[in-house]
């Protein structure tokens, strides 16, 4: 009984659960950008290079094998470089996307700044003092 009790003490903490929904979030959010980048970002790229999709981009070590009969014998070997970079433009804008969320979250959470505090009796009184010998 001794390890579930524990068990049930660890996932009772808030930051436990709290961490959970973060990661589910946080996976919903990236499909999100995801989908931004591959619908939006993606296209206007490809049209600015020709026509070629960024994930298609290889260089090609050895091309694919056909028989007479057009039947593929041995797969193309490439080094996918266009996928790399996909992922790589995925990530930034993600983490770019992430930072102005938090950015604005922490803008809004921020307390109001306090005014100064008043200054203590004894400096009042000594600047009254200052004052009252600067008169004479």
């Amino acid at each position: 009984m001794g390890m579930i009790s524990e068990f049930k003490e660890f996932i009772s903490r808030g930051n436990v659960v709290d961490l959970a929904v973060g990661v589910v979030i946080g996976a919903a959010f990236g499909k999100i950008v995801t989908a931004l980048v591959d619908g939006i970002v993606m296209p206007v790229v490809s049209m600015a290079t020709g026509g070629v999709a960024v994930e298609d981009w290889k260089y090609l070590v050895t091309p694919a094998q056909v028989d007479a009969a057009g039947k593929e014998i041995a797969a193309e070997v490439a080094i996918k470089y266009g996928l790399v970079l996909q992922t790589l433009i995925d990530f930034v804008l993600i983490a770019f996307v992430i930072f102005l969320v938090l950015k604005a979250y922490n803008r809004m959470r921020k307390p109001a700044e306090a005014p100064p505090a008043a200054p203590a009796e004894d400096v009042l009184l000594l600047r009254e003092i200052r004052d009252a010998l600067k008169a004479r």
